[in-house]
């Protein structure tokens, strides 16, 4: 029986902006603050980037409706080596993405907490204890795992966008003009580029199946690049006001730096309020991605790409083997930046993670101009979507290096861990070849 097509532009839309505006933005500003207005610059760049990279998805979704996402079109266009190394490091996108993300529920948990901001220890093994509480709820299938996914994107967006809204009122030019900027303007554009980068990861997850949506040929792209264009404009609105409302020194090593801004606008009822709105997002937000990082290599699995203990230790629905493994190295993670501090630590992972995501966006850039080859619509010219995927592939290579020489050390070698891994893999599914007895016998002597 096909599925009900019931979902138009409007909701569409929302779903995409749910997926993407979750933790990301919540500690940028602090991750900007060193640049003063040069973040303008590189939230434009990120803005177009990301809107490519939109338009590419919603191209492929339409190619290819097979479930994998950023995994299946590479493998689709350029075979299994291709598909199994855009799939570990997606996954290792994920295990980053949720240390990250621990690490900027905690930063809020500060406001009311203060001694998890002030010893790094504190803080990490407070991350450390919501990746596992977490995981242990995604295990055993407790339906509360499920119903934190339901908070709404009123909820998350409402409390923010009236501290963008008011602080206007509050807003000084200057302070964005006052940061003691240590590398060249180019350089400063080309980080920043990266790091608001990491506020628009996961629109690759938010394209709805076609199935499922009102004339899916116009309305997926059309929600997937509305929403990216809407989650543009409240990131750009939230954090421009407050790096113009509290003090770049200040900013640079605040905790939590929109529950700093409502402070100076509404008190400290304001300050809790935002803190707290920000913890659940990110708590939600996080318990969304574990449930990502059990299920995605879990699929990869069922593939023959992964080792099959991905796929064991089903439980309720959850396949408890690859939660485990994968909250073990997401804590690895964490435990190996923090002594960093807070903010710190959430830099690091960032970037890290923004390295590992903006692989498998350029080889899917690079997968719609093979797929496109074969699927040419009569009367209309693919030149248009050929220079977006080019584009988008362009920007992808930019910011990659914009993550730093660190990220790009320590992410080719993670890339290159994973080699062996498919070597193994294939050698298992491929019989050994044995000659026939009569050929054997021929060559003796």
């Amino acid at each position: 029986m096909p599925a009900q097509r019931s979902l138009g532009l409007a909701t569409t839309t929302s779903i995409v902006v749910g997926n993407m505006v979750g933790s990301g933005v919540f500690l940028l500003p602090a991750s900007l603050a060193v640049y003063g207005a040069y973040s303008l610059w590189g939230w434009g760049f990120s803005t177009v980037g990301a809107l490519l990279l939109a338009w590419v998805f919603s191209n492929l979704s339409r190619r290819l409706t097979r479930a994998g996402g950023p995994y299946a079109y590479p493998r689709e266009a350029f075979g299994d080596f291709a598909g199994f190394l855009i799939a570990w490091i997606y996954w290792l996108s994920i295990l980053g993405t949720n240390a990250a993300v621990s690490v900027a529920f905690v930063s809020y948990l500060t406001v009311f907490v203060p001694i998890l901001g002030s010893v790094p220890l504190y803080g990490g093994l407070a991350a450390i204890a919501a990746v596992w509480l977490l995981t242990a709820l995604n295990i055993w299938g407790v339906r509360a795992a499920g119903n934190l996914q339901l908070v709404t994107v009123i909820l998350k967006l409402a409390p923010l966008l009236a501290l963008a809204i008011f602080g206007v009122f509050y807003f000084d030019p200057k302070l964005l003009t006052t940061a003691h900027v240590t590398v060249s303007a180019a350089s400063a554009v080309n980080t920043t580029a990266a790091f608001t980068m990491w506020a628009f990861l996961g629109l690759e997850c938010a394209t709805v199946p076609a199935a499922h949506v009102k004339n899916p040929e116009k309305t997926i792209p059309r929600a997937t690049l509305l929403g990216t264009a809407i989650a543009a404009a409240f990131y750009i609105g939230c954090t421009t006001v407050v790096m113009g409302m509290v003090p770049g020194t200040a900013l640079a090593h605040s905790n939590a730096p929109f529950a700093d801004a409502a402070r100076i606008m509404w008190g400290h009822w304001g300050a809790w309020i935002i803190a707290a709105t920000a913890m659940i997002s990110c708590f939600g937000t996080l318990n969304g991605w574990l449930l990502m990082q059990g299920q995605f290599p879990k699929a990869v699995a069922d593939d023959g790409l992964f080792p099959q203990l991905f796929a064991r230790g089903e439980r309720r629905g959850a396949p408890a083997y690859g939660m485990i493994i994968s909250s073990i190295i997401a804590t690895l993670l964490i435990v190996m930046n923090y002594s960093h501090g807070l903010v710190a630590m959430f830099n690091v992972l960032i970037l890290l993670t923004t390295f590992f995501v903006l692989v498998p966006y350029m080889l899917c850039s690079m997968a719609e101009i093979v797929l496109s080859r074969g699927q040419k619509r009569p009367g209309k010219s693919p030149l248009p979507n050929l220079v977006v995927a080019c584009l988008a592939f362009a920007f992808a290579l930019w910011a990659a290096a914009g993550t730093g020489k660190d990220s790009l050390y320590w992410g080719t070698l993670l890339l290159l861990v994973g080699i062996p891994i498919f070597v193994w893999q294939k050698h298992r599914r491929i019989p050994p070849v044995t000659a026939p007895a009569k050929s054997l016998e021929s060559n003796i002597g």
